[in-house]
């Protein structure tokens, strides 16, 4: 499920560091947030499609890197992405 491009840009304009950012760790953590919650709505109507579960782990393996990352790096920022995304830890 690919992002349109105008939601892509709109999520990196929210969540960009700098003009030009767009592989900043905050960047990647919201555009994968943002692909999850789109398969989550897939897999309410498409229960048994177990191929594309497994691109859904691995995306949630990725995010959960990232966030470890930036927890590491800025603990900050990491409070303030958590927030923002509505996310639990």
């Amino acid at each position: 499920m690919a992002l349109v491009k105008e939601r892509k840009t709109e999520v990196i304009n929210s969540f960009k560091i700098h003009d030009n950012d767009t592989g900043s760790p905050n960047v990647q953590i919201a555009l994968l947030t943002d692909r999850l919650n789109g398969l989550t709505e897939h897999f309410k109507m498409h229960k048994n499609d177990h191929h594309s579960r497994k691109g859904l782990l691995e995306l949630v393996s990725r995010r959960r890197r990232l966030l470890d990352y930036l927890k590491r790096q800025d603990a900050k920022a990491y409070q303030e992405i958590l927030g923002k995304l509505n996310l639990r830890k």
